[in-house]
C-alpha cells in the first residue's frame, strides 16, 4: 500500500474498531487505565464539577484540572465521540512519529513513513488503552508531539507541549533535559560517531525558563479551575504518595501492598528518586544524540512508573521503528519478543482468574507483572546496548575496546 494512504487507511480502521459495541469491563480493565488515568473517575469528576461539588475532595478523582475544564466545556463526554476523540488522538500520534523520522532523515517523505504509522496505530499495548478510554493516549500524543517540535526546531511549540505533558504526567518531567538538548542540537542520528555537543548549553537556561513560565500559567489555570490547591496532591502527588494501590502492570503496587507503614516513606523516597537516577547518565552518554536519549528515558518510563498502563511501554516499543539503524547490533531481539509475548497472553489471564473467577490470588497477578516488568528492562537493556555497539562498528574478536 501507498504510505501516503497508510495513515488514513489506518485511522479509519481504528475509528471502525473503537465504534463497535466493545465490553464495558474494557474501561475498568486495570492493564489499560489506573486511576490517573481512568475515563469513569473522569466522568465522576466531570459530574461533579458540573453540580457544584469539589471533586478532589473525595479522593477519587486523580486527573488534571485541565481535563476537567475541557472536557466540561469544550470536549465531548458522549460515548460515539469520545470514541472518535480517542482515535484522533492517536491519528495525531502516529502523525507525529512519523514526522520525527523525517525530521531524523532530513527528507521531506520516505518510503518508511506507512511503516512507522503502522507500528504506532497497530500496537496492541496503545490500541487496547485508546478502546478503555484511558487518558494515556493524550498523553502519548502530547509527547510526540513535543519531541516533533523539538525536532523541527520549534523550540516555543515543544515547550508548551512538554509543559502540558508534565502538568498531566509529572513522572514525564524526566524528559526535559534530552528535549531542551533535542532543541539546540539536531535529530540526526550520530550515534555511529559519539562526539561531545559543540552547542554552547547556555542556551539551555533561557528554554528552560520559558517552559518554567508556560508550566506556571497552566499551575495558576488549574487552580482558578478547581477552585484552590487541593488538587495538587491529589494529582502530582500521588505518583509521589502511591495512596491508591489499585493493581496495575507496574511494580509499585504489590511492593507497597506488603510493606510495613513504618518503612512506607523511606521506599517511596527510594522508588521516586530511582527514576531520576538514569537522567545524567543517559543525557551524558548520548549527548550526541539527545532524540535516543528521550527514548530510552520513556522506557524507563515505561517499566517503572507508578500507575503503570500498557499505554507507557507501547509509545516506547514503537519508537524503536525510527531508529533501524541500532536493529543488526540488538543481541537478544528474540527472547524481548517472547518474553511480552508470554506476558501479554498471561497479564489477562492472571487478571481474570484472581479479581473475576476467583480462583487465583494477587500473586498470580504480581508474578506475571513481573515478568513483564523484566521484558520491558530486556528491551530498554538492549536498546542502549545497541546504542553504544553501534560506534564500534563490525569489529572482529581481536578489536579492543576502550571507554574514554
Amino acid at each position: 500500500m501507498d504510505s501516503v494512504l497508510t495513515l488514513p487507511v489506518l485511522v479509519a480502521g481504528r475509528l471502525f474498531l473503537s465504534l463497535v459495541p466493545l465490553p464495558e469491563a474494557l474501561k475498568h480493565d486495570h492493564q489499560l487505565s489506573s486511576p490517573v488515568t481512568s475515563y469513569s473517575h473522569l466522568q465522576e469528576g466531570i459530574y461533579l464539577f458540573n453540580n457544584g461539588v469539589d471533586p478532589y475532595s473525595g479522593g477519587v478523582f486523580r486527573h488534571s484540572p485541565l481535563f476537567l475544564s475541557l472536557f466540561s466545556t469544550l470536549l465531548p463526554t458522549g460515548r460515539v465521540s469520545s470514541s472518535v476523540l480517542w482515535t484522533l488522538s492517536d491519528a495525531v500520534g502516529a502523525w507525529a512519529l512519523v514526522r520525527i523520522w523525517r525530521a531524523r532523515q532530513r527528507v521531506k517523505t520516505s518510503s518508511r513513513d506507512g511503516l512507522i504509522s503502522a507500528v504506532y496505530l497497530l500496537n496492541p499495548y496503545l490500541v487496547l488503552p485508546t478502546l478503555a478510554l484511558s487518558t494515556s493516549t493524550f498523553e502519548n500524543a502530547i509527547a510526540l508531539l513535543s519531541i516533533m517540535f523539538a525536532s523541527q526546531g520549534q523550540s516555543s511549540a515543544s515547550l508548551l507541549a512538554l509543559a502540558f505533558l508534565v502538568h498531566l504526567s509529572l513522572s514525564s518531567v524526566l524528559i526535559i533535559i534530552p528535549l531542551l538538548l533535542l532543541i539546540i542540537g539536531e535529530p540526526i542520528s550520530r550515534l555511529a560517531s559519539p562526539a561531545p555537543i559543540s552547542s554552547n548549553l547556555r542556551k539551555t537556561l533561557p528554554l528552560f525558563l520559558e517552559f518554567t513560565t508556560y508550566f506556571g500559567v497552566l499551575t495558576l489555570a488549574s487552580t482558578l479551575v478547581s477552585g484552590g490547591w487541593a488538587w495538587i496532591p491529589q494529582t502530582w502527588g500521588v505518583g509521589l504518595t502511591l495512596p491508591d494501590l489499585t493493581p496495575n502492570p507496574g511494580l509499585w503496587w504489590y511492593f507497597f501492598t506488603e510493606m510495613f507503614d513504618h518503612f512506607r516513606p523511606f521506599f517511596l523516597v527510594v522508588f521516586s528518586v530511582h527514576l531520576l537516577l538514569y537522567i545524567m547518565p543517559l543525557c551524558i552518554k548520548f549527548q550526541h544524540d539527545p532524540l535516543f536519549a528521550i527514548f530510552l528515558l520513556l522506557g524507563v518510563l515505561g517499566t517503572f512508573k507508578a500507575y503503570l498502563t500498557l499505554a507507557d511501554p507501547g509509545l516506547f516499543l514503537s519508537m524503536i521503528a525510527i531508529f533501524p539503524e541500532i536493529f543488526p547490533y540488538l543481541r537478544h531481539p528474540i527472547v524481548t519478543a517472547l518474553l511480552h509475548l508470554h506476558s501479554s497472553l498471561l497479564l489477562p489471564l492472571f487478571h481474570h482468574l484472581w479479581l473475576a473467577q476467583g480462583t487465583g490470588n494477587a500473586n498470580f497477578f504480581y508474578a506475571i507483572t513481573l515478568v513483564f516488568g523484566v521484558s520491558n528492562g530486556a528491551a530498554l537493556i538492549d536498546c542502549t546496548y545497541a546504542g553504544l555497539r553501534i560506534a564500534i562498528g563490525d569489529g572482529d574478536e581481536k578489536t579492543a575496546v576502550i571507554q574514554e
